[in-house]
């Protein structure tokens, strides 16, 4: 039997066969992780296409097989040191949700997350959230970072899950639902952006739990406790996964990371070496492109600071 895993606790996965039963099933014990390995820490992922069959003592359905990925979002880890965590797999697109602020979403944050799309030819959709609570001086700044994704190529959105019927940012939400429609989309982005309750908002009865942020810390606390795959009214599915607090990079070569930068891949070919890395290297085009203002400060020094998070931990790139 053929299905897709729609939910994934760490110890049972729920997959949903052709028939659209929901079965609970376990890890055939080839797929346990192995923590002396480097290798991932969850070798099933939601959105994973798998093939089931019984066994085991209670004759229990177990996931014998994983098709092979059209795609995936992966990060670092934050559990098994060395290890990647797939965050979900076979994709058509990623909403990736930022706030400015209650929390404030960095744009080197959205950077590391948009190396990983750029890199498994994910299309990102960067959606601004919380529009209801922005004075002057935010939207001023929210308009900053807009515009900034935006001239290199990613669509962004600005939506309130709590807007008014009659409010612009309830016409985005219906915005929103378009882009969504007939599509496997992953909502990600820091706890406390409001990812449940804008998908609450999109479609009412998913009935996601949501939580307030901290007042201690003003963060987020995490109300998804596991990705989950979620079927759309609308056509097409959401994976809601839980709220992400750093988004550590994995997979990459360093010399690698600027071609997953849009703006940076534009003029690769003009650098005098072949293996640049665009810190201080002579003949750099993306160090000249940078300085002339064709690539932002922004973008530039996160891409450094990536660098140097590389170098700090890690002792082989490779």
């Amino acid at each position: 039997m053929k299905g897709v895993v729609v939910k994934s606790t760490g110890s049972w996965y729920d997959v949903k066969s052709g028939a659209g039963d929901v079965i609970k099933c376990r890890l055939k014990g080839i797929f346990r992780l192995d923590e002396s390995k480097e290798k991932d820490s969850n070798p099933v992922a939601v959105g994973d296409k798998v093939r089931l069959e019984k066994g085991g003592a209670e004759d229990a359905w177990m996931i014998a097989e994983i098709e092979e990925r059209e795609n995936y979002i992966v990060r670092s880890s934050p559990k098994h040191k060395g290890a990647r965590q797939i965050i979900a797999a076979n994709l058509d697109q990623v909403l990736l949700i930022a706030t400015i602020a209650n929390p404030r979403t960095s744009t080197g944050f959205i950077d590391r997350f948009l190396l990983t799309s750029e890199a498994y030819h994910i299309p990102t959709v960067i959606v601004f959230n919380k529009q209801d609570l922005l004075d002057t001086k935010a939207r001023i700044k929210q308009a900053h970072v807009s515009n900034l994704y935006r001239s290199i190529g990613y669509p962004t959105l600005f939506v309130s899950a709590v807007a008014a019927a009659d409010s612009k940012e309830n016409d985005h939400l219906s915005e929103l639902k378009e882009i969504m429609k007939h599509k496997t989309s992953l909502i990600a982005g820091h706890s406390g952006v409001g990812k449940s309750t804008l998908m609450n908002a999109v479609q009412p009865n998913l009935n996601l739990r949501t939580e307030n942020i901290s007042k201690i810390t003003g963060k987020g606390m995490h109300t998804t406790t596991f990705a989950e795959m979620h079927p759309l009214d609308f056509g097409g599915s959401v994976i809601d996964t839980p709220g992400i607090r750093e988004f550590g990079i994995k997979d990459f070569k360093p010399e690698e990371i600027s071609h997953y930068y849009i703006e940076m891949r534009e003029v690769l070919h003009q650098c005098r070496f072949n293996n640049c890395l665009h810190e201080n290297e002579p003949g750099c085009a993306v160090k000249q492109a940078y300085l002339t203002g064709k690539i932002s400060e922004e973008r530039y020094t996160n891409y450094l600071n990536i660098m140097l998070d590389y170098k700090a931990n890690y002792k082989h790139w490779e």
